[in-house]
């Protein structure tokens, strides 16, 4: 028996707080006890009333200073633009042909595309995120890459092989065909195993074919336990080229709908400029959005509508992403904090309770994977986040005038990045510490 125990304040999640408030969704122990068995949480309570069920001669691994929460998910990254992160662009689609498409073409060399990974994963952990759902590249070995190195960690990860027959250079373009046959053969190889799991990955409409996006549909309806992943209404140029290009469907998700690429495991990108009827349809199908705030930002494509994703007559799943490249951290903490500054222009408060469920909980809602991450439970796996309350001089400060753990939330998020990552467990072994 592998038992690991851990003990310190602990903050989860039991519901959506858009939906119930922040008092019914947030769960804080002011001394809690973790108590890990074979990668599984076994209990979770406070200190006093588990302290007896201790099996004797296991230390426990005291966090004192420190907030231990589920681990970050991050629901939209691409692995392959961390070498171009922080790279000068105008909007959308200049940046994607002038450093995206350019920077993916090294990925036919396999051992850049493990080389990358190596970093992506090591990046991932400093920022206290435990799972994240990936984009690869054209190349199927870019998949094998990110799964093979995710695996060495027994990392729960979502990732696929980008489909794109169309308007991109010829390096990086495959065809209808052989991209379903690829990506047949990479859900055969890798979903399932361990904890991975397989994402179909047309990379955005203007980048497929009909034909193509029709293939998309045709694999996810033989394989219905994978995902599928995608961005739309991103940037409002782009919304006009789809109609342009697809002037027979109602608009840009009625382009995924038509080829079935809408539903319960799907995960659309960005979603800003979405209409009323498909913030609708995203509510009836159990789609999922990916809130990219510091990538939004970044490329001047809008403000995330709160108050449409999250109505309480047809909510919608969201999860927060980081969207690397475009966006300029892995830290959810800083995608939290850009995502208060978003909402308070549309003239919408998040609270920190809020925002800390959109990395875990609401997360791991958008991926349907509650019953396994994104909360401190029993019979939950033991993804989890030490967060350090002294990271910096100036946190150590401010939380010496805290009044409540709402506060202390919003002080790690405003003020806090990867420095406040004091240790990361995966399946309840320790892969990160400062």
């Amino acid at each position: 028996m592998n038992t690991k125990i851990l003990r310190g304040p602990a903050v989860t999640f039991k519901a959506d707080p858009f939906l119930v408030g922040d008092e019914a969704a947030l769960h804080y122990e002011s001394d809690a006890l973790i108590i890990i068995e074979n990668g599984k949480i076994k209990s979770f309570g406070s200190y006093d009333s588990l302290k007896n069920s201790i099996p004797a001669g296991v230390e426990v691994k005291v966090y004192k200073d420190s907030l231990i929460v589920p681990g970050f998910i991050d629901t939209h990254i691409h692995y392959p633009q961390t070498q171009i992160i922080g790279a000068f662009g105008k909007q959308l689609i200049d940046w994607l042909n002038n450093y995206t498409f350019i920077a993916e073409q090294q990925f036919a060399n396999f051992e850049h595309a493990k080389n990358v990974a190596k970093v992506f994963v090591q990046e991932s952990f400093r920022a206290g995120t435990t799972t994240s759902a990936v984009y690869g590249t054209v190349h199927p070995h870019s998949v094998d890459a990110i799964f093979e190195e995710a695996s060495k960690f027994n990392m729960r990860m979502i990732a696929g092989k980008v489909l794109m027959n169309r308007n991109a250079p010829p390096e990086l373009l495959d065809t209808a065909q052989s991209s379903y046959d690829d990506s047949k053969a990479l859900i055969k190889k890798w979903h399932g195993k361990g904890r991975l799991s397989y994402a179909i990955t047309p990379r955005f409409a203007p980048t497929s074919t009909p034909e193509q996006l029709e293939l998309a549909g045709a694999l996810w309806k033989e394989h219905p336990g994978v995902y599928m992943q995608t961005h739309i209404s991103e940037n409002k140029g782009e919304i006009e080229w789809v109609k342009e290009l697809y002037p027979e469907r109602k608009g840009y998700l009625d382009v995924y709908d038509h080829y079935g690429l809408v539903g319960a495991r799907s995960i659309f990108g960005h979603a800003i400029h979405l209409t009323d009827s498909e913030w609708e349809r995203m509510h009836e199908t159990g789609s999922a959005v990916s809130h990219c705030p510091t990538s939004n930002e970044f490329l001047g494509s809008g403000l995330f509508p709160f108050p449409k994703a999250k109505d309480k007559k047809r909510p919608v799943r969201v999860g927060l992403a980081t969207d690397i490249g475009a966006g300029t951290s892995f830290s959810q903490l800083q995608s939290m904090n850009e995502s208060y500054k978003i909402a308070q222009l549309e003239g919408y408060s998040l609270s920190s309770v809020m925002a800390f469920y959109l990395a875990t909980r609401g997360a791991a809602e958008s991926l349907y994977l509650e019953d396994k991450i994104g909360s401190i439970e029993a019979g939950m796996e033991a993804d989890l986040l030490v967060l350090d309350l002294k990271a910096t001089p100036l946190i150590d400060f401010r939380m010496s005038f805290c009044k409540d753990i709402n506060e202390v939330l919003f002080i790690l998020m405003t003020l806090g990045d990867d420095r406040a990552t004091k240790s990361v467990y995966i399946a309840g072994e320790k892969v990160y510490g400062k």
